[in-house]
């Protein structure tokens, strides 16, 4: 049975980003940090190369430009 999709605001991906940036620090593979996570690696490196960096503030307010644009 496939599990349920579940979209994830930009301020829960920045804190899973953080949280995989310190398991990938103590040593965890890629792969072990993703099961973690909950996400898939091609969602991981998605969402790191869309909000890597990033702060919350600046997450919010590129979502609101790409809605602006559409």
């Amino acid at each position: 049975m496939v599990a349920k999709r579940k979209r994830y605001g930009a301020e829960e991906i920045i804190a899973k980003l953080r949280e995989a940036e310190v398991g990938l620090a103590q040593g965890q593979s890629g792969a072990q940090v993703v099961r973690k996570l909950c996400v898939s690696e091609q969602t991981y490196y998605r969402w790191r190369r869309e909000y890597g960096g990033m702060k919350v503030d600046q997450a919010k307010r590129l979502k609101e430009l790409e809605r602006e644009n559409a």
